[in-house]
């Protein structure tokens, strides 16, 4: 009597432990690597500077390529497609890119669709910002020393920003819909956390080399050592 008495608790019990196996998030792991430049490092380029010497100085090394340890290449754009059903809670903070010696900087940030990057300029003088895009609304703000300048990116996009008072001041505002997503650092590497295990297709774009693709397969630990070469065409 005892032993049948206690099988309705058995079973309840092993209904829970199925409900919370079955409820468990799904395993995820990291891609992790670096991109490269194939082939010797190009010479650096000078830009000459003729305005506002005094904050911005009289020449200045040119950022479309920067290349680190071992030819990495910062300031590179991986991504990977999410997968299907992935839920996304991006966060609300406002992401930031200063202006500062007459350089942008960060020079690529990136920012969730509907988040807000707030543009701010810490110069002693007077600067503007031009945006070149399609899907989200062109702006073209001056902006005097100390102001902060919030802008909405609503759609996912890659999104140019200029100042028109110092033509060599560029940056890249990338508004994505997914969280797969990373920009290189001074060495080139990379990270992108919580990837479901399968096979995806990593994306890597430069504003001046393009962009390039790569096969990759995502198992239940870390995908490491992944090395992206891109170069000149």
């Amino acid at each position: 009597m005892r032993s049948s008495a206690r099988r309705p608790a058995c079973v309840v019990g092993l209904a829970v432990i199925v409900c919370l196996l079955s409820a468990a998030p799904a395993p995820a792991a990291s891609i992790k690597g670096a991109v490269i430049y194939a082939g010797p490092a190009p010479e650096k380029k000078m830009i000459p500077i003729n305005i506002d010497q005094y904050v911005c100085g009289k020449s200045r090394e040119a950022e479309d390529l920067v290349l680190g340890a071992n030819r990495g290449i910062r300031w590179a754009v991986v991504s990977v497609q999410p997968p299907p059903g992935n839920k996304w809670e991006p966060s609300t903070k406002p992401v930031q890119m200063d202006q500062q010696g007459c350089v942008y900087a960060p020079r690529v940030v990136i920012v969730p669709v509907g988040g807000t990057v707030e543009f701010l300029n810490s110069d002693p003088l007077l600067h503007n910002l031009h945006s070149v895009s399609t899907e989200n609304p062109t702006f073209n703000r001056t902006q005097p020393k100390g102001r902060t300048i919030p802008v909405i990116f609503k759609k996912a996009e890659t999104v140019r920003v200029d100042c028109d008072l110092h033509t060599w001041m560029r940056a890249w505002v990338v508004a994505t819909d997914h969280p797969f997503i990373a920009v290189t650092g001074p060495a080139g590497e990379f990270v992108i956390d919580n990837v479901p295990p399968g096979k995806y297709t990593l994306k890597i774009w430069q504003e001046t080399l393009g962009t390039v693709s790569r096969e990759v397969t995502v198992g239940d630990k870390d995908t490491t050592g992944v090395t992206v070469e891109m170069g000149k065409k």
